[in-house]
């Protein structure tokens, strides 16, 4: 209980751009939730991408057809409805793949560049609400007439803010960098799939 005092006084010493950086904080916090929700949805596994090329490079397009079907995801789908010779597919796979693959990851990518955003303002949020509050330190005392250690704590207690700051740029760094990683190994794992799948179906046609 008191290590939760000591933070909220903590915080209120930061000044105002602490509630900034609050909020900042917690809409980091959403974005990481609703993109761990929309992945688990959407990401098909890397797992499932291996056993999809291995079966398809040993000649085994059925057994390749039914794990598309067992899976959830927008490569499994995009698969499904290439080697299943869907209508919309039929036509031109490689244009429906690469069209598909584009969209999916567009969604993917989405609310990912607020993420960047914070990692570049949080620090400046900080340094603002740190020079406002050294510029207030200096503004109240007076060293020749006050107490130099009452002008060393205002600029301690201004600190704060840049830390916050600093923080908060940290975790959503760490947050972008996670779901970008995870964007790469999927297009990684497109790029295979559908290279193999083209391949599977051309040699079919020619047969």
């Amino acid at each position: 209980m008191e290590l939760i005092t000591t933070g909220i006084e903590f915080f209120q010493k930061g000044g105002l751009v602490m509630y900034v950086l609050l909020l900042c904080s917690i809409f980091v916090v959403a974005i990481g939730i609703e993109r761990a929700i929309y992945f688990t949805r959407m990401d098909s596994g890397r797992s499932f991408a291996r056993d999809f090329y291995l079966a398809l490079s040993n000649g085994e397009t059925e057994r390749a057809v039914g794990m598309t079907e067992g899976v959830r995801g927008a490569l499994a789908d995009i698969l499904f409805a290439v080697m299943t010779k869907k209508p919309a597919a039929k036509k031109n796979p490689s244009v429906y793949m690469e069209v598909q693959s584009g969209i999916a990851l567009a969604k993917l990518k989405n609310r990912l560049y607020y993420l960047s955003v914070i990692v570049t303002m949080a620090p400046l949020l900080g340094l603002l609400g740190t020079i406002s509050g050294m510029i207030s330190s200096f503004s109240v005392f007076n060293l020749q007439n006050g107490e130099p250690t009452a002008i060393t704590g205002g600029v301690g207690e201004a600190l704060i803010a840049t830390a916050m700051g600093l923080c908060v740029a940290i975790i959503s760094l760490a947050v972008h960098a996670y779901f970008t990683q995870r964007i790469e190994n999927i297009v990684t794992d497109m790029e295979q799939c559908f290279s193999l799948a083209e391949a599977s179906l051309n040699g079919e046609a020619s047969a």
